[in-house]
């Protein structure tokens, strides 16, 4: 039964690893990543890297592949949304200190 519960919460936990991938679309559909939360992913990246460590210490699978899953899926989202910040973001305007042409 154990082995039934873990394969069950193992293939939702990739489900609910690829379910960022909905922002994702969203954010290049829009074009922009402003809705996205830069420090929300800060706080969840590192616990996926822990969980995903953990569960291979244990040569616990179930615990691995979807933190692993969720690891690869988070850092794609923060580099897409920190690639659409970057060109979205207006020019910056010149300082007193800058050598101009």
């Amino acid at each position: 039964m154990a082995s039934i519960l873990g394969m069950a919460a193992a293939t939702w936990g990739v489900v609910m690893a690829v379910a960022p991938l909905l922002q994702v679309r969203r954010m290049v559909i829009r074009g922009s990543s402003d809705d996205l939360s830069l420090g929300y992913f800060a706080i969840l990246l590192p616990g996926f890297a822990l969980w995903a460590g953990y569960g291979w210490v244990g040569a616990d699978w179930p615990l691995v592949v979807p933190n692993a899953v969720a690891l690869a899926v988070g850092i794609t989202t923060v580099i897409v949304g920190r690639l659409l910040r970057s060109r979205n973001r207006p020019p910056r305007p010149p300082c007193a200190g800058d050598i101009s042409s």
